[in-house]
Formats: C-alpha cells, structure tokens, sequence
C-alpha cells in the first residue's frame, strides 16, 4: 500500500464560513484518503451545486464540479469510461435529493461503483436560507415562514428504497468516526451512501444539536458494527431488543435484561428490514445509528458493462473501427 498523509491530498484554501461542518468533514476525508492509500491521481472528486459541492476545489485529485443535481450522472460516466479510478461524489442534500434526486435513486439502484458523500444539513446555505428536502415539518426558514407543511425525506429509507447495499452515517465533528465509515465505503464495490450530518452555522445551527459534540453523541447516538451488540449510553447500559416487528431500548439490569437480550448487528443481510429500522431512529425515544448501517454485495454496473462488452466483442468479426470497414465490400482506386 502506498504511503501518504493527508497534506498530499490538501489543495487550497477553503472558502466556507468559519464553523461550517464542511471544514470538519473535509479534514476527515483527507485523512481517510491518506490511510486508504489511494493515488491522488488515481481518484476523482465529482460534485453538483452548493456549499458543499466546493469541496473538489480543495481536493489534490481529479475533481469536477458540475451543474446543478447531476454530480451522479458526470461521477457515473466518468467511473464507466475509467474503471480504474476510485470516484467520490459529493452533494448536498438540496442537490442530491431535490433536483438531483431522481439521478440518485439510479444511481443507487444501479449500483454503480461510486461513493456519494450526502452532506445533510437540512437547508439551502448558498442561496440564503431555504428549506430543504431534509428539513423536518414545521421548518421555519425565508421559503417557509410560518412553518414547512412537508414531509422530508429520510435520505437511508430512500436509499433503501432505491436496492441500495450500503449505507453508512456519520456526524461531521466526529473525525474518528467520520474516517472509519469513509473507509468501510471505499472497500465496498457498489454504490455507497454515506450521509454526513452538519451544522450550516449560518442559517441551521442546532439541527443536530443532541449528538454534534462528543458527549451528545455518548447519550443520544448508537455506534453500529457488524456482528457486536447493539449498546450504546455513556457506559454501554442502554441496548436495542426486538419488540414484535420493532425495537425498543432496554436498560441492561432491569427486569432481568441482559446482554444475551441485545440484537446483534448485521451489516451483511440481504434482507434490509433490521437496517432500515436501525437507521430511521429518531430521539427522544431512541438514539441516531451511526456507522455502517448496511453493507451487502451486489454485481456492478461497471463491471458488468465491462463483461458484457467483452462478450459481445468476442463474437464480432472485428474489434477495432479499421476492422469494421473491412467487414463490407471494399475496392481500390487507381
């Protein structure tokens, strides 16, 4: 594996306003870079429209961004015609899910071998303030001033109901976190989805105010691995159990609960019903999953293009544009 740091993959100077979550996860995907041991040249940062689609300006690897809502379209071309490249996909929830919303359930559902980074900060920072596809009902914001009477989307249960066969979250401010699901996402061949939950210090700073500082996350969140106990609080007391089709949280102790009680967590089941439960919880009542919710193998586009490109080629009389115009009549002119 190469070796490189995270200052090999820095470029520029960010331009976000001081305290936006954007800082704090951009430092995170440098350093999940640098140990994913990745050539720069050899990895492409794709992005849309919005604050956060500025980030591959601040990338030392291939970078594009494109127009507004189609980063999974360019980042879906640019993966087919450069297999080798690693692509990472970066959109906000504004561009990812509103007018490109329709480009990331295919995406999703082809199961193409990128990374979308969904950076959800429930709002439009760059246009000044508007509710988002993300925003929860009720939302006051300049497009809703007496309250959003929409129901937003859960980016995981769109994901999922796209055939997704990875999903992953993680709170910007958590580095250590952030970097070990980047790093889950990269060893997954297929779509992955990695929801990013931010601050927009601007215009929506305190949506996640119950888990955005490290003691929050102790009491209000739920690290999620593959095959450990699903146990969380700040002395790992709390715990999820199965309740008819449900869950609900027991307190290991009480009325005989103990671990043997817990569910286990199952990245890899095909059957993503756990999951999805896992990842639509909300406080108060339950804590916020984070880590890598879903993780199941599936054939990919790119390789299967590949496949089929070589098959038919194997059957054709020509392989080149040479030997295409070889394959009909020809004559020479004297």
């Amino acid at each position: 594996m190469n070796q490189y740091t995270a200052k090999d993959f820095k470029k520029g100077q960010p331009r976000w306003c001081p305290g936006c979550g954007d800082h704090f996860f951009l430092n995170s995907l440098h350093k999940a870079m640098a140990e994913m041991g990745i050539k720069p040249h050899e990895t492409a940062v794709i992005s849309g429209i919005g604050c956060s689609s500025r980030l591959p300006y601040y990338m030392n690897t291939y970078g594009m961004q494109t127009i507004h809502g189609r980063a999974a379209a360019v980042a879906t071309g640019c993966k087919v015609a450069s297999p080798h490249l690693s692509v990472w996909q970066v959109s906000g929830d504004g561009d990812g899910l509103a007018i490109g919303g329709n480009h990331f359930i295919h995406a999703v559902r082809r199961n193409i071998d990128i990374n979308i980074l969904l950076l959800n900060n429930r709002i439009y920072g760059l246009t000044k303030g508007q509710y988002s596809p993300t925003s929860p009902r009720g939302f006051v914001s300049k497009s809703s001033p007496y309250g959003t009477v929409e129901d937003p989307f859960h980016p995981a249960e769109l994901s999922f109901g796209a055939r997704g066969r990875f999903f992953a979250r993680c709170v910007a401010t958590d580095a250590e976190g952030t970097v070990r699901v980047l790093k889950a996402a990269q060893s997954h061949k297929g779509t992955t989805v990695t929801e990013i939950l931010q601050h927009c210090v601007i215009f929506n700073d305190n949506t996640y105010d119950e888990i955005y500082k490290k003691e929050g996350r102790a009491r209000n969140a739920i690290y999620v691995e593959h095959g450990q106990p699903l146990l969380f609080g700040e002395n790992k007391e709390y715990g999820l159990a199965q309740e008819g089709f449900g869950l609900k949280v027991v307190k290991l102790g009480e009325n005989g609960i103990t671990e043997k009680d817990i569910l286990v967590h199952d990245a890899h089941c095909a059957d993503n019903t756990l999951q999805l439960k896992l990842a639509l919880m909300e406080g108060p009542d339950f804590p916020v999953a984070l880590g890598v919710i879903r993780d199941v193998e599936a054939p990919t586009y790119d390789e299967s293009i590949q496949a089929q490109l070589e098959e038919v080629s194997a059957k054709k009389k020509y392989h080149n544009f040479q030997e295409l115009l070889l394959t009909n009549d020809t004559w020479e002119m004297k």
